[in-house]
């Protein structure tokens, strides 16, 4: 990607920012990271109470990108094959013809995911992790990109089943929005429904030039000693320090991916040790489990990791 290429993407990725922060206001941070998680090729889970803007941030970020968007309300009768389509018997053709599910869109918003029962919550395992499905022993792709995000309501909360640690895994980000600052929340109060705006979105970015800005995350360079710290940081998840169980390789390399991502959002081509501090409670709190006795919930318990891991 020659200068003039390199320039253009990255006003387009400030104006995507930009322009999802028009309705999501005052959550930059938040912003920054579902489009980090995007352009790393991911997929996000939003966890917090309802109406602080979970769903209006997944149509934000999809009319943004002018991207295919389908949303499912997860529900307890809510059935695998409600998800990813069902074979039906068609006379006229006599023949079985497939129906695709709401899965088969660029953007899938899974809105209250753990509602669902556990069968209906794995039936999206395969879509995250091969960008396929399988059903009635044949395999279809999934368009591209394709980019999850799921909203998750407290686990306390009436009418929900905790995710199996398997697909909270396969989730690269986990933010939550949390309430508006007093600014904030005036500004949504006084100005236009946040809904009705994101119909009137035009996209900034067309998905051909997504998938290009999803390579070029590829192409930022993480130096031998920016390796050794996010591998020092690894090694405290594992010690028995701070948590039951450490990091696979797999979340590793998922850190280390969406570090990129966020250093191509700076307008640079190497991973800073920012990156990996900005974006860790963020990737692995919740593929972790605090030691017994911490006093602290997993994203207070890396926090205080980062700290204690000098940077080299």
């Amino acid at each position: 990607m020659n200068a003039s290429n390199e320039g253009h993407l990255a006003r387009q990725l400030a104006r995507l920012v930009e322009q999802v922060g028009t309705i999501i206001v005052g959550k930059r941070a938040q912003i920054v990271d579902a489009v980090a998680c995007l352009l790393a090729g991911g997929h996000l889970l939003i966890e917090d109470v309802p109406g602080v803007g979970k769903t209006t941030l997944a149509h934000a970020l999809a009319g943004s990108l002018g991207l295919d968007f389908r949303r499912v309300q997860f529900t307890a009768d809510l059935m695998p094959s409600d998800l990813v389509g069902v074979s039906v018997f068609e006379r006229s053709k006599e023949a079985f013809v497939f129906h695709p599910g709401p899965v088969f869109a660029q953007v899938l918003l899974a809105d209250e995911i753990n509602r669902a029962g556990p069968k209906t919550q794995s039936a999206l395992l395969e879509a995250m992790e091969e960008q396929q499905v399988t059903v009635d022993n044949e395999t279809r792709k999934l368009p591209q990109p394709f980019f999850v995000i799921a909203t998750q309501n407290p686990s306390d909360q009436l009418g929900t089943y905790p995710l199996p640690e398997s697909q909270l895994d396969r989730f690269l980000l986990r933010i939550t929005l949390g309430y508006p600052d007093r600014a904030s929340e005036r500004a949504l109060l006084a100005g236009e429904d946040r809904r009705r705006m994101t119909t009137r979105l035009e996209p900034v970015m067309k998905p051909a030039e997504l998938v290009t800005a999803q390579q070029a995350v590829l192409k930022i360079s993480a130096s031998d000693a920016l390796l050794d710290y996010l591998q020092s940081l690894i090694a405290a998840t594992r010690d028995g320090r701070w948590f039951v169980d450490g990091l696979s390789p797999r979340a590793g390399i998922a850190v280390l991916r969406v570090a990129r991502a966020r250093a191509l959002l700076a307008q640079r081509a190497y991973v800073a040790p920012d990156d990996i501090q900005a974006i860790l409670p963020q990737a692995i709190a919740h593929r972790l489990a605090p030691v017994p006795g911490a006093g602290r919930g997993a994203i207070e318990q890396v926090r205080a990791m980062v700290e204690a891991t000098p940077v080299p």
